[in-house]
């Protein structure tokens, strides 16, 4: 028997127009929640059966073993599938699992300078930087003016500028040098990577074949 459940829209029914704009349902109802008195019925299969009573719909995922989803509320009369919930909701979640396994949070690390800083220093709190960046994370750079030091501010904006030349190769300045108080402060961010050519060639190869395998799941 079809039960009463309530699913998120599928990505699969984008691409399911009808000759105009119609605004998708991000929450869809199913089954015996849908109350109008007829719909516009497309098969598991992604045919459409043109359109029915309410009843008919309900009768023919019955029969099929599906359930009938209202993906589109807003049509008229509004659009309803017969899909199998229960595979559906085991690639939602694989899917959901899979982004958040790709997704990387941006820390943003902290680079201390002084206006009076050896070049031995440097060079090393540059190699700090590098790695950082590298890593994909951003890179706040400081630099504290003490005593009298801050009427001479630019001088570290030089000592800024030559440190942002040093960390070039893998970052890009975010925020130029600016005085805050008596502390500057400078934003580098990763450098985006260019893809070659096959790197390219070999994600598009790989996203092609994802979708057909997430497209064979839902028919």
């Amino acid at each position: 028997m079809c039960d009463q459940r309530r699913v998120v829209w599928p990505a699969a029914f984008s691409d399911v127009h009808f000759g105009r704009c119609i605004d998708i349902a991000t929450e869809l109802l199913i089954n015996e929640e849908i109350r109008d008195r007829e719909v516009r019925l497309i098969d598991e299969n992604g045919e459409q059966l043109g359109v029915v009573s309410i009843q008919q719909a309900l009768e023919l995922a019955e029969q099929r073993g599906y359930d009938l989803a209202k993906i589109q509320p807003a049509a008229v009369p509004p659009v309803c599938k017969l899909l199998d919930y229960d595979k559906y909701r085991y690639e939602q979640s694989k899917r959901e699992r899979e982004n958040r396994k790709n997704q990387r949070v941006v820390d943003i690390k902290e680079v201390q300078l002084s206006a009076t800083i050896e070049e031995n220093d440097v060079n090393t709190k540059a190699k700090m930087a590098v790695r950082f960046l590298e890593g994909g994370d951003k890179v706040k750079v400081s630099i504290r003016f003490r005593g009298r030091q801050i009427a001479h501010s630019e001088i570290g904006t030089k000592v800024m500028l030559d440190f942002a030349e040093r960390c070039k190769d893998v970052s890009m300045m975010e925020r130029s040098p600016k005085l805050d108080g008596r502390n500057m402060i400078m934003i580098l961010a990763p450098k985006a990577i260019k893809a070659s050519f096959a790197e390219k060639k070999a994600k598009k190869e790989a996203e092609a074949r994802e979708k057909s395998a997430s497209k064979e799941t839902q028919e």
